[in-house]
């Protein structure tokens, strides 16, 4: 697993004269989204009803800050399941597993929680039915991605990634009649439709999945970015560098105006010299931050002189999943309050 960054101290961000009426764009919806919500409280509950070491398979969200709480918690995070001991619970992280990663656990006689989103669940679910209809599955996302091997190992013989438009342009197919596309749920929305514009100007017969497989909350975010980006010479997007989403809201600002936008783990990490003449920053962050991270940029760029923050809403957000069903009862057996997952999200 990758080795958690210790946030490094620095002096504080300097107010420089220069840079005109200075203030925050705050993007909303930002940070987690109830996917994201119900697998790190999994993993909470997990700990508090059957004790430390609880196992996880990969990182349970793509956040290195999150991992590292959840380390100090009990947790262990582990790349497979043959790293577990036999008998002990592991977790499944919220990007989902193949069936052979459930076999193998279970062949391990281990207690396995699965706290896959459920919006992956739903495209998991998907392959198997195009799969079984013998349909061709063009699967439009990036290869060694923990969710795009999750949903082709329900139908490996079936799935063939598409990792860009650009390949779009040669993939070859057995059937043009019986050919879909499907999709990692945390892409870019505007690459994905070009993938699939591209796709199709090849097979015109290429159905569309059921019903939208880019999940709610990357839409949103991508959306409110894009309406922060264009007032913005300057975008903050708080995610770790294997998050798809939080990379995603980098390409996107850039792409509808913003000047510059860089991607940070943690405040401490905001350069003095982005802020060179610098009016106007946009702040938001991926699906999988913690609003704490995001109040600790905003309080470094305070000191900087960007004390005024304006949010900018483009969605209202309020859907929960519930837990796993291991951890919707607590000790006693009765249903425990947090069995339907929710802390604040922006």
């Amino acid at each position: 697993m990758p080795v958690p960054r210790i946030p490094r101290r620095r002096e504080p961000l300097k107010d420089i004269a220069g840079a005109g009426q200075k203030r925050v764009l705050l993007a909303s919806p930002r940070g987690y989204c109830a996917g994201v919500d119900r697998a790190v409280i999994a993993v909470e509950k997990a700990l508090e009803r059957f004790g430390a070491p609880v196992y996880v398979r990969k990182q349970i969200v793509h956040n290195i800050h999150v991992v590292t709480e959840l380390e100090k918690q009990g947790a262990i995070f582990v790349e497979e399941v043959d790293e577990v001991p036999a008998g002990a619970h592991v977790v499944f992280s919220a990007h989902g597993v193949s069936p052979a990663v459930v076999n193998a656990a279970s062949d391990r006689g281990l207690r396995a929680i699965d706290a896959t989103c459920p919006l992956v669940t739903k495209v998991h679910r998907e392959a198997v039915r195009f799969a079984r209809d013998d349909f061709e599955i063009l699967l439009i996302g990036h290869v060694g991605h923990e969710e795009v091997e999750g949903t082709a190992g329900e139908a490996p013989d079936h799935v063939t990634i598409v990792n860009s438009p650009d390949e779009a342009d040669t993939i070859e197919v057995r059937d043009p009649s019986k050919v879909v596309w499907l999709s990692q749920t945390t892409l870019s929305v505007d690459e994905t439709m070009e993938t699939v514009r591209r796709l199709r100007a090849r097979f015109p017969e290429l159905q569309d999945p059921p019903s939208d497989d880019i999940c709610y909350a990357t839409q949103n975010r991508q959306v409110a970015i894009k309406k922060v980006a264009k007032n913005a010479d300057l975008v903050i997007v708080v995610g770790s560098a294997n998050s798809s989403n939080s990379v995603r809201l980098v390409e996107v600002a850039l792409e509808y105006g913003a000047k510059a936008a860089y991607r940070v783990d943690y405040a401490d990490e905001i350069e003095q010299s982005w802020l060179d003449g610098v009016e106007t920053v946009g702040v938001t962050s991926g699906a999988s931050v913690p609003e704490v991270l995001v109040q600790q940029v905003l309080e470094d760029l305070a000191s900087a002189g960007y004390g005024e923050v304006e949010e900018v809403r483009t969605a209202e957000e309020d859907l929960m999943f519930s837990l796993p069903k291991e951890l919707r009862q607590d000790l006693a057996g009765k249903r425990d309050d947090r069995a339907l997952g929710g802390r604040s999200r922006a």
